[in-house]
């Protein structure tokens, strides 16, 4: 192997594929990346057996080959080296070593035999779609922040990808939940994905997606089965196993007969929450919403630090409520807000309460409340 490649595009490559490697794997292999140069192409794949990423770049070959080198020193010599720079990479004699050369910088590193580094099968893909690359953010990032971390409910540590209909008229539809909070987030549905089984896509494979998205790709194409998903984003190819459980009905934590309707500015009300909730307890980030006609207050009481409140002005006709909620779910969902106007549809002081953005009727949220 010997080939020459901008010292930019192998940056922007490697950045891609070394972040799929597991930092404290107990299988040497999983830790290299294996590099693939041929026709003017040097092709990078790096895996832990559930994601596997193959990015492309341009290179100058001279002589096609294939390797294997620890990932994560590879990027590191990469990132350091200066901008602009051509980057010289071949075997040595007995191609044992990688060698790589940049100006005056000479570095040589351990490889591992090619044949040793697992291919991961996709197998039949049978269903097909693609959708704008700010329709894949938007189901990605207004969702994200719900996604379970707690390992022993594993069918809710992914976000869950399905065909549905809103009022007739079908949809491709991403939620998640953590049990404490939900978001739903809709698309119009693209051809090719009606029929498609719904799928949970692991939290990883969600953050890897994100970095592939974000060097102005314009589409995403997604190839579907019930075990594996398929994500094309430019140079870049990422295939995933999905999360082998059965997600919840979700429609039946979303409240149907909330009739108390607060209108808030949402920025007004995220300042709000987050100077009260300095005083609510480290444990439960609790703070209270007591909404009158055109007036809530927000307030947090804890035996450690005190007690603060604060008023916001809102749109509200109907009778007072009092309700409790963990502030950071607040802040988290306030994050995904687009319009100047939040709507909290409420019932009472103890049933979940129905967000939406004004801006983005696609949207909705639902937080279960506390007491505080």
């Amino acid at each position: 192997m010997k080939i020459v490649i901008e010292r930019s595009s192998l940056l922007k490559a490697l950045s891609h594929v070394q972040s799929v490697v597991e930092r404290r794997g107990t299988i040497p292999i999983l830790s290299n990346v294996k590099l693939e140069a041929a026709a003017d192409l040097l092709y990078l794949t790096a895996t832990d057996m559930d994601i596997a990423v193959v990015e492309r770049a341009k290179a100058t070959v001279t002589e096609p080959g294939l390797t294997t080198v620890p990932a994560q020193t590879f990027y590191d010599i990469v990132r350091k080296l200066p901008d602009g720079s051509q980057v010289e990479i071949s075997r040595n004699n007995d191609a044992t070593k990688l060698v790589i050369r940049s100006g005056s910088s000479r570095f040589s590193l351990s490889t591992l035999p090619v044949e040793d580094f697992p291919v991961m099968t996709e197998g039949d893909l049978p269903f097909s779609f693609s959708i704008t690359t700010a329709e894949c953010n938007a189901l990605i990032d207004k969702t994200r922040f719900a996604v379970s971390t707690e390992e022993t409910r594993y069918y809710l540590n992914g976000i869950y990808l399905h065909a549905a209909e809103t009022q007739g008229i079908g949809v491709l539809r991403s939620v998640a939940t953590d049990g404490h909070r939900l978001a739903r987030i809709e698309v119009a549905l693209p051809a090719g994905a009606s029929g498609m089984p719904g799928v949970i896509i692991p939290r990883k494979t969600i953050g890897e997606i994100k970095k592939l998205t974000e060097d102005g790709v314009t589409h995403v194409d997604i190839s579907l089965s019930e075990s594996k998903i398929r994500f094309t984003c430019g140079n870049a190819i990422l295939v995933s196993k999905l999360i082998d459980g059965t997600f919840p009905d979700y429609e039946r934590v979303i409240p149907s007969g909330n009739d108390k309707i607060m209108e808030v500015d949402g920025k007004a009300f995220t300042r709000a929450v987050d100077r009260v909730s300095i005083i609510a307890s480290e444990k439960t980030r609790g703070i209270k919403l007591s909404v009158a006609q055109g007036k809530l207050t927000l307030s947090a009481d804890s035996p450690e630090h005190g007690a603060a409140s604060e008023e916001v002005e809102v749109n509200y006709a109907a009778e007072p409520v009092e309700i409790g909620f963990n502030s950071r779910y607040l802040l988290d969902m306030m994050a995904q807000m687009e319009g100047d106007m939040v709507q909290f549809v409420l019932a009472d002081g103890t049933s979940p309460a129905l967000v939406r953005d004004t801006a983005d009727v696609s949207a909705l949220y639902v937080v279960m409340p506390m007491r505080v």
